[in-house]
């Protein structure tokens, strides 16, 4: 970071990351949610879909660590960094396989009828839902960006693959699930969305179409920079053997 300009576009996907949660979480949507489950799909969108990978791309750690007071990062956070407890935990957290179960279980988990409608009645349960949503796709996502100083611990091959299969193709079954459903599955909207014109059950089948279709939008186009960026490194890694060989110095270190 010394002696280097910080990116201009970092602070600017970090801000949007912060207006998606303000968004979901601080304006009518969250009113709304409670009474359309088209909404409260987009709610959690906007969490797991937008926020979670625009605050990482930002690369938030360094920045928020050289303003805070020297003290603190001396006192407190220099030791828990440092702590191999704390450092063996996070390694495993971020682990591809334990990183996507966390987020494919309590996606479906979360969608379970007695849980969500749990979730609508009680404003803790709620809350827990909305941090196990947050926490989950910010491990998720930690793992096919690369989010500074950390590396994702994923090649870009293997970040394509995970992005289809745990997000897309699980957004895929469970919206189809649900913008296929002819009963109405969460009885905490029995009558709501007649309000605003909407049938229950035809509410229910857009809040899957919303999970379906721009959620999968969202995990492909990820994928598909993960492949470009692929294209990008094997490139740079060609010139370098290119550069070597010409140079005679020796082939290259391997690089990951």
């Amino acid at each position: 970071m010394h002696g280097r300009a910080w990116p201009v576009w970092r602070t600017g996907v970090f801000l949007l990351g912060c207006a998606a949660i303000v968004a979901a979480l601080l304006s009518p949507i969250d009113a709304l949610a409670h009474d359309l489950f088209s909404v409260h799909m987009v709610q959690h969108m906007l969490l797991v879909a937008v926020a979670a990978p625009l605050i990482l791309l930002g690369a938030p750690i360094r920045p928020v660590l050289r303003g805070m007071p020297r003290a603190w990062r001396t006192g407190i956070v220099r030791p828990i960094a440092r702590n191999a407890a704390v450092r063996a935990a996070l390694h495993l957290l971020r682990h591809p396989l334990v990183a996507g179960a966390l987020y494919v279980a309590g996606l479906y988990a979360w969608h379970v009828p007695a849980l969500y409608d749990a979730a609508l009645a009680d404003e803790l349960v709620h809350v827990l839902e909305h941090l196990w949503f947050v926490t989950t796709a910010l491990l998720f996502w930690s793992c096919v960006i690369d989010p500074e100083p950390f590396r994702s611990p994923l090649p870009y091959p293997a970040r394509i693959v995970y992005l289809v299969l745990a997000g897309a193709g699980q957004n895929t079954i469970l919206g189809g699930l649900l913008a296929f459903s002819t009963r109405l599955l969460y009885r905490s909207y029995e009558g709501r969305p007649e309000r605003y014109g909407l049938d229950a059950v035809l509410d229910q089948r857009i809040g899957g179409a919303i999970m379906w279709v721009p959620g999968d939008l969202i995990f492909l186009s990820a994928a598909s920079l993960s492949f470009f960026l692929w294209l990008a490194e094997e490139e740079r890694m060609q010139l370098r053997r290119e550069k070597s060989r010409s140079s005679g110095s020796g082939p290259p270190a391997t690089e990951r």
